[in-house]
């Protein structure tokens, strides 16, 4: 007679960790545009690395044989040496200001279409909602995985920007450029890429369609660019002031002196005793006061677009009604 067998139970199988995985759902869901984003991310940091390293060797070159004539030389030549596709370093320096100027347009478009808009009309939202997911819990998944991701990469594109600035910003052409760039690249880059994810998933909201609302989002995003380069205390192009820059020559006592702007005469240095050049943009004091603002109100507006999306999503929610108490009678049809 056989022994009776137990029964094993059956193992219990580990899920990912989430709120009944919204947030894992959310990234499987749009994993494309998780890898568009990380491609963005990996390409802008590359290039800073780049540039902070073999990208700015010909202009440094030039720099440290002629001072500030010999970069700025160097900047109206023509293609730079060190990468044969590459342009100069003064020109593909901003390469990665204007990428995440266009982001930002791109993340509002994102979140009024794929994101929110596309699943509202196709009604993969709704039916969502029936799956044990509340609306709210479902817009809030849907508000802080982009959230998340766009802060990362966006400050660690800033935050290597300002590193490239400190150490390579003698080298660019003194003008509107370096201006421009010093009073555009902070906490408010960030804060306007926020500032579009939200305004888009609120056209979404409100309008349920995706075409219109990549439209509005993508018009809402341009005037709000459009109000930051006219209005203070926003980077307007032409609106900055100058940045203090310290250049002077070095002689081979070590003292600092006036540039003698020699070049391109090799004798001229050797008359003034000429072995390097030093050359710095000097903080400004408008930058911290421009930049928090402009911070606080792009985040501002960023709230309240949150806040109205959330109401806005209150005219989805299920109306629940109330069972009637016992021993009252159903009214005749």
């Amino acid at each position: 007679m056989s022994a009776p067998t137990l029964d094993r139970p059956t193992p219990v199988r580990r899920t990912l960790p989430g709120p009944d995985g919204l947030a894992w759902t959310v990234l499987r869901l749009h994993r494309t545009a998780l890898w568009v984003w990380t491609g963005y991310a990996v390409v802008s940091l590359g290039l800073l690395l780049w540039l902070w390293g073999p990208g700015s060797s010909t202009a440094q070159h030039a720099f440290d044989a002629w001072g500030y004539d010999g970069s700025q030389d160097e900047a109206h030549r023509g293609a730079s040496t060190t990468l044969p596709f590459a342009d100069t370093f003064d020109n593909v320096f901003y390469a990665p200001l204007t990428l995440t100027r266009i982001t930002a347009y791109a993340v509002a478009v994102f979140a009024a279409g794929p994101l929110i808009g596309r699943e509202l009309e196709l009604g993969t939202a709704q039916l969502a909602w029936t799956q044990s997911v509340s609306p709210v819990r479902w817009l809030a998944a849907k508000l802080a995985v982009p959230a998340l991701l766009v802060t990362v990469g966006t400050g660690l594109i800033v935050i290597l920007y300002r590193v490239v600035w400190n150490a390579r910003g003698h080298l660019l052409v003194a003008g509107i450029g370096p201006r421009d760039f010093n009073f555009s690249i902070g906490p408010a880059t960030v804060a306007n890429a926020l500032f579009g994810l939200a305004f888009g998933v609120l056209a979404a909201l409100i309008l349920r369609r995706t075409l219109p609302a990549l439209a509005v989002a993508g018009v809402g995003q341009f005037l709000v660019g459009r109000f930051r380069g006219n209005s203070w205390p926003f980077q307007g192009r032409y609106q900055q002031p100058e940045i203090p820059v310290h250049s002077k020559a070095i002689t081979s006592g070590g003292a600092e002196i006036r540039d003698p702007d020699c070049f391109p005469d090799q004798s001229c240095l050797d008359q003034h005793h000429v072995t390097g050049f030093t050359r710095e943009y000097l903080s400004s004091p408008d930058y911290w006061p421009r930049q928090l603002t402009e911070t606080g109100i792009l985040l501002g507006l960023t709230v309240l677009a949150v806040v109205a999306a959330f109401l806005v999503l209150r005219r989805y929610q299920p109306k629940h009604v109330k069972p009637n108490p016992p021993g009252t009678k159903k009214a005749a049809a």
